[in-house]
């Protein structure tokens, strides 16, 4: 006799299986004495057919219970471009070597989408614009927006000495795709936050393009200051309107869900809380 219990299954749980099925096949699987069991011929040919299916079945189901184990498999993120830090390079190149059975697969988007619908892992934003029902973990701690021109422009037409004052002068503007409007430029006064219209001469969703021109003395921009810092240190670009740029808390690494959260991300999530963030 075989093993009253299969996979942790009673024999007679096992019995009304079978029973239920030939009565929904409407002939019999197994034929049946006081002594043994064994299949019919329609329950050979099932068995024929089915069997290979089963297996495979058992065998995804292994394969994806060994994600549980140890961190491993495809890590898909969505970025935002402006998110310098997260992708400067170091932080990602330090994760992959550490993690070496996890294939990163990063989209630098500023599209706005339902990360889980579209199946990512987990999405890097800044925190103002995430969901209320995602969990969110922040990336490197605050951040503020520029103003920053050439010393090329700031010689030749001179600087605003208010946000107001930008209407009147060249500015290049940044928009996240070629439906939507140009980004309005943020800035804060007495504690309080508005907002400027500028009338770009020139719109472009391509930072470095936005960049290079700005460098190229082509007019005034406004963007994320870790952005422009590499420039500001060589002195190819200057900070304006400091006063009225305030710091507001930055990007945020989130995700749907604390519970059974796959290895892959948690590794990331512990990553990102060790990593020590260079000025």
């Amino acid at each position: 006799m075989t093993d009253p219990r299969i996979s942790g299954v009673s024999r007679s749980a096992v019995s009304q299986t079978i029973r239920r099925l030939e009565e929904s096949l409407g002939i019999a699987l197994i034929r049946r004495t006081t002594r043994s069991l064994s299949l019919t011929e329609a329950g050979e040919r099932l068995h024929a057919e089915v069997g290979p299916a089963i297996a495979d079945m058992r065998g995804a189901l292994d394969a994806t219970q060994s994600l549980r184990d140890r961190p491993r498999g495809q890590l898909r993120l969505a970025v935002s471009s402006i998110a310098e830090r997260f992708l400067s390079g170091s932080f990602l190149a330090v994760f992959s070597e550490a993690n070496p059975e996890i294939q990163l697969d990063v989209t630098v988007t500023d599209d706005d989408f339902d990360i889980v619908v579209e199946g990512y892992d987990a999405g890097v934003r800044l925190g103002e614009v995430i969901e209320q029902d995602m969990i969110a973990v922040p990336v490197a701690g605050d951040e503020r927006q520029l103003a920053v021109c050439s010393p090329t422009y700031r010689d030749r037409f001179g600087l605003p000495w208010h946000p107001t004052q930008l209407v009147a002068h060249r500015c290049i503007g940044w928009r996240p795709g070629p439906k939507a409007a140009p980004y309005r430029w943020e800035f804060a006064e007495h504690g309080k936050e508005f907002r400027v219209a500028v009338a770009p001469e020139i719109t472009t969703n391509d930072m470095e393009l936005m960049i290079r021109m700005t460098v190229a003395g082509a007019g005034i921009t406004f963007g994320m200051e870790e952005s422009f810092r590499p420039f500001i240190e060589r002195g190819e670009l200057v900070p304006i309107l400091e006063n009225y740029c305030p710091r507001f808390a930055g990007f945020y690494l989130y995700y749907p869900s604390r519970r059974n959260i796959a290895p892959k991300l948690r590794a990331l999530i512990d990553h990102l809380k060790r990593y020590e963030w260079r000025p």
